[in-house]
């Protein structure tokens, strides 16, 4: 029986981020393609709806997103290209935890109350939930 596993918006965050893995690191491609099936696997398990409302596909896509941006940004910190602002790497996290909390409102169970704001240089990636 379940205690404390990983809610429904942490495991579609893992998928996220495993599929931009699996996509970007393709050396690995196996090994990802195994933890995305485990992962819907367990989405699947989770998912106590019919179908998912119009609300919970943007939070998703508001996430995939956050996602892919965070990960371009920091590849560019990482491989020393422009600055890789680590600023807005912390502003899109942010975002990125409050797309998770819409999911967790939309299904059910427990947020996460730490959601760092966006500086004002880049408000223009704020969400219009």
């Amino acid at each position: 029986m379940r205690k404390y596993l990983p809610t429904l918006a942490e495991l579609i965050d893992r998928l996220s981020i495993i599929q931009l893995k699996e996509v970007f690191i393709p050396e690995h491609k196996k090994e990802y393609a195994k933890e995305i099936k485990d992962i819907v696997h367990d989405i699947d398990m989770l998912m106590n709806w019919e179908k998912p409302s119009g609300e919970m596909i943007r939070a998703i896509i508001v996430l995939a997103q956050m996602n892919l941006h965070i990960w371009h940004n920091e590849t560019k910190y990482r491989a020393g290209e422009g600055d890789g602002n680590l600023g807005l790497t912390h502003g899109l996290n942010g975002i990125r935890n409050t797309a998770k909390n819409q999911i967790q409102e939309l299904a059910g169970g427990r947020k996460d109350y730490k959601i760092d704001c966006l500086a004002a240089e880049f408000k223009e990636w704020e969400i219009s939930w």
